[in-house]
């Protein structure tokens, strides 16, 4: 299955091993809770998940490599306790608590989140000498004499044996033990996440007409050849940083993070052509509604491929700003709580305004050390929380030097602020669905009621940033096309039933030769 669906399934083993009956006990005790076994080609997101399902849950999330840990490590050190048996004084031999499981007790202890995830990966690559106690624990949830606390559910993760060359493949006994999910590579699924996470646009660009290249591994004479999800991923991090240092991007760049030659050089290639479309189509020319005739011809007369090209980059440019839009949105609506909640004690007599500003960042930055610590908050939860704090600060700083110089009451002051934040929110989503609308223009004049247009509307209705700002703040073109929308789905929907059929009528017609395609 793909990346996503196995999502799915983990979230709903999680809520099942969650769950508990009227006196509080789990409706299925620790030791039945068969951990959960990703299998996978590495570099699809198998960790990536976790951190996103903790995240959603609520719950924490302690990761460990099975790789580092030796037989000590993960069972912990011996030492010998005197005890008395039946009169008689004898050395025992007792182990000291478990690394992994000592971990799970810090972050409760740390959090106050008393449940969790423990996901650990590249289990199926554990020594020789591991092997027997981790069979152990996957039945028992025991390291040594420690058990993992409850509440607290196991994932474990591997590659098959032809992705690693340590992997040792579990016998029956262990499989019978753990819930086995298999996992694909899917570009569909993966686009997605692209998109959450801002991957460059070139990238979505590249794979969109080449989606064979999204992932794929050969053997050649000089060894593995490969490129992965993850690949691709951390190359948009590179390739943005580059873009802001004034560094190049070339196919040494893309050929430390895409392990095949041909395609490292192709992206490369693409690339340049990329950042060439963006200049020659005036994207933020088209933007601002000052598209000229010569590139209304231009995109006209292009092929396919290009014009496909010149969708990402618009989609793309436009996704930078309604992400941008959405953030303020998101800031201004926490600082509208933060201020509802101390209006009332700020406004009695003889308050301390920096005092209660002061607590409120405290809380802030323990809720974020709480979040960093248990692996619950995204890294846009974090980005906003920390932008919060600044804002708070911030008023602060204003409190100081209103205070000093005029006479208006300190929550008379923040409220002026804040409302300043909101007027320019009104102006920036003003200005960002202006800018929509002068793209619905040019792909109107450009292209009609073509293909291309088609593909716009869908770009912004499986795009999470304009889904949401559209939902949030409206665009009339989107709703005037919406009809577009229905039927590019029904074609997506007809083309999709041809290929099942198709490949229908090849399996039957290669299975036993009974019944070709002519016959049928």
């Amino acid at each position: 299955m793909d990346i996503k669906s196995a999502k799915q399934q983990i979230q709903n083993a999680i809520a099942a091993y969650l769950k508990k009956d009227e006196l509080g006990n789990y409706r299925i005790p620790l030791e039945k809770q068969r951990p959960i076994f990703l299998l996978g080609a590495p570099g699809i997101g198998k960790t990536a998940i976790m951190e996103q399902i903790a995240q959603e849950l609520g719950i924490s999330l302690v990761s460990y490599s099975m790789t580092h840990h030796t037989r000590q490590s993960a069972l912990g050190l011996p030492f010998i306790l005197r005890k008395t048996y039946g009169g008689v004084d004898y050395d025992v031999s007792e182990y000291t608590m478990s690394e992994i499981i000592a971990a799970v007790y810090d972050t409760i202890e740390e959090t106050g989140i008393a449940e969790g995830i423990l996901f650990l990966d590249e289990v199926n690559c554990v020594s020789e000498t591991l092997a027997p106690a981790m069979l152990q624990f996957l039945q028992f949830k025991v390291f040594g004499r420690h058990r993992l606390p409850k509440g607290w559910m196991v994932v474990t993760a591997g590659n098959p044996p032809e992705y690693n060359k340590s992997v040792r493949e579990f016998d029956i006994v262990t499989m019978d033990r753990l819930k086995r999910i298999d996992v694909e590579p899917d570009y569909a699924v993966w686009k997605e996440y692209a998109w959450h996470y801002q991957v460059h646009g070139s990238i979505l660009s590249y794979l969109e007409v080449r989606q064979q290249d999204f992932y794929t591994v050969e053997s050649t004479v000089d060894g593995k050849s490969f490129v992965t999800a993850r690949g691709w991923e951390d190359l948009s991090k590179m390739i943005v940083l580059s873009e802001e240092l004034g560094l190049p991007v070339d196919h040494h760049l893309t050929g430390q993070y895409l392990q095949n030659s041909r395609i490292a050089r192709e992206f490369a290639l693409y690339y340049e052509l990329y950042n060439a479309y963006k200049d020659q189509y005036q994207i933020e020319a088209i933007m601002s509604g000052q598209a000229s005739e010569e590139v209304i011809l231009k995109a006209q007369a292009a092929p396919f491929d290009e014009r496909l090209s010149l969708l990402g980059l618009l989609l793309d440019a436009l996704g930078q700003d309604m992400h941008g839009c959405l953030v303020d949105d998101a800031l201004v609506e926490h600082r509208f709580k933060v201020l509802k909640s101390i209006r009332s004690e700020m406004e009695q007599p003889a308050s301390d305004a920096q005092a209660i500003l002061a607590r409120q960042i405290q809380l802030q930055q323990k809720a974020l050390e709480i979040g960093e610590r248990s692996l619950t908050l995204t890294e846009e939860r974090k980005h906003l929380v920390q932008l919060l704090i600044k804002s708070l600060e911030n008023d602060q700083r204003d409190l100081i030097l209103g205070g000093a110089s005029a006479h208006r009451a300190p929550f008379d002051l923040l409220k002026s602020t804040f409302d300043q934040a909101v007027t320019q929110l009104e102006a920036d989503s003003t200005q960002v669905r202006e800018r929509l609308h002068h793209v619905f223009e040019y792909v109107n004049a450009a292209f009609g009621d073509g293909q291309e247009r088609r593909t716009l509307m869908s770009g912004l209705t499986n795009h999470p940033d304009s889904a949401r700002f559209i939902s949030r703040f409206g665009c009339d073109d989107y709703f005037a096309h919406s009809d577009d929308l229905k039927l590019f789905d029904r074609h997506q929907a007809i083309l999709s039933a041809m290929a099942n059929l198709q490949n229908g009528i090849t399996q039957v017609d290669s299975s036993n030769g009974s019944v070709s395609g002519d016959q049928a």
